[in-house]
């Protein structure tokens, strides 16, 4: 028996080819297809599908809102966030609102299937790099509830926790995979949201306020 898919995202191109991937895989069936979130919340009620694949940014209701309260009416079905926006925020929050997996719209046919297999097993499978990048992200929001007036993104907490260990802009570019030009942008950000001047002053203010330790 095939497992009934609810697609659920606001361009029908994207949903069009959703289904017919999902309807040449023999173990899966798209029972239905929803344009925002609201949509998906009364479709999963009278549907019940076994999985859903749900997009975040729609019309009426976000794909967040929408998990949201699916699990709170239908906690039995488990939903899969399948977004073009890869953003630590959204995947910390889906995963929070009780989505059993984050994956990108690039992903391979193979991952995609190997993910809603393991949603309908009641696992939450999501990469290692994602799942690296949700924790970092839980890490900072932590220590800035600790000191809610210095807000940092993630990847600058990166690049100061780096600077604070000593390491050069070179050094901090080749270990982030990035560029020492985004580098010392960062940095600059970084000093002007502490209202600093140099890095020795934003690694100091930093583990004084308890945003990177160098001992994690």
């Amino acid at each position: 028996m095939s497992h009934k898919i609810l697609i659920v995202d606001d361009h029908l191109v994207v949903r069009e080819g959703l289904k017919l991937l999902v309807d040449l895989n023999d173990d899966f069936e798209t029972i239905g297809e929803a344009e925002n979130g609201k949509e998906a919340v009364k479709l999963a009620g009278e549907l019940t599908p076994d999985i859903i694949l749900m997009d975040l940014y729609m019309p009426e209701m976000t794909g967040l809102e929408a998990i949201k309260e699916i699990k709170l009416k239908y906690p039995a079905i488990p939903v899969i966030i399948l977004t073009t926006y890869n953003e630590d925020k959204l995947m910390a929050e889906g995963m929070e609102y009780g989505a059993k997996g984050y994956l990108l719209k690039d992903t391979s046919p193979e991952n995609l299937f190997r993910t809603l297999d393991a949603a309908i097993r009641g696992d939450t499978l999501i990469n290692s790099d994602m799942m690296a990048r949700i924790q970092a992200y839980k890490k900072v929001e932590e220590k800035q509830r600790i000191n809610p007036k210095i807000y940092l993104s993630g990847k600058e907490i990166e690049v100061l926790e780096a600077v604070a260990r000593g390491a050069k802009s070179k050094e901090i570019a080749i270990d982030l995979n990035i560029s020492e030009r985004t580098v010392k942008a960062r940095l600059t950000d970084i000093y002007n949201k502490l209202g600093v001047s140099s890095r020795a002053e934003a690694a100091a203010l930093a583990i004084r306020s308890g945003i990177i330790s160098l001992h994690d």
